[in-house]
Formats: C-alpha cells, structure tokens, sequence
C-alpha cells in the first residue's frame, strides 16, 4: 500500500495540483522503503502524469492553435517555442515551471519519443539523485 501512496503522490504532483512527491519519495525511503521499490513507483507515477499532462495539451491544441496565432504576441510566441521547446524541456524536471512545460510540449505537438525521452529521464535522475541524498 506505501507502494500505491508513493505512485499517486507522484502523479499527482506532476499536474497542477500543489503535492510534492520529492517529500514523499524521501518520506518512503526514510520509513525503510526498498530503494528500488520508492524509484519505480515514484517514476512511474511521474512519467505517466507528465504523458497525461502532454496529452492534454495535444488535444488543446486544436482549441487554442487560432487565438494563439491571432495575435503578433501569439505568433511570435509559437515560433520561439517550437525553436526552444527541446532546449526549455531540460528544464521539466524542476518544480513549478517543469509541470507546465510537459503540458505545452503537448500544444506544440512535440514528437512525442523526444518529449519522453527528454523529460521522462529526466524525471527519473531527478528521483535517483534524491536516492543518493538521502
């Protein structure tokens, strides 16, 4: 059951709502969590909310893609972004600005492998350096 706490503590701070699943992730460890069984769970947890954040964000598209280029502002917006999308990807792990990144790689429509492999790793490290803190 600690397991299932951890995975859904992870999920759950991968999307807009105010959890931390690095306190949690510690908190597990702390109360003797197999350190294998705390990453996967936590991991996996935050992968699979950032693939939801992602998708919502793809299927916003559609809906925002004409007041987004209805304006210069929007416009320009657009374009900076699929030129650094990749780049500002690298900073997804963080907390505060990463969550919505995940979610305007979707509007972008980001290939998908690239978005889950930059940001889906970098998830994953950001647990494994917890690991090697705590």
């Amino acid at each position: 059951m600690p397991e299932f706490t951890l995975f859904v503590t992870a999920f759950l701070a991968a999307t807009i709502l105010p959890f931390s699943s690095e306190a949690a992730f510690v908190i597990a460890l702390k109360n003797d969590m197999p350190t294998f069984n705390a990453l996967f769970f936590a991991s996996f947890g935050n992968v699979l909310a950032i693939i939801f954040n992602y998708l919502l964000g793809y299927f916003l598209y559609t809906k925002t893609k004409d007041k987004l280029l209805s304006s210069k502002l929007g416009n320009f917006s657009y374009e900076k972004g699929h030129k650094y999308a990749y780049y500002a990807l690298l900073l997804s792990w963080l907390p505060l600005i990463g969550d919505p990144l995940t979610l305007v790689a979707g509007v972008l429509r980001l290939k998908f492998i690239w978005f889950l492999l930059i940001a889906g790793v970098l998830r994953i490290l950001r647990y494994y350096f917890l690991t090697l803190m705590v």
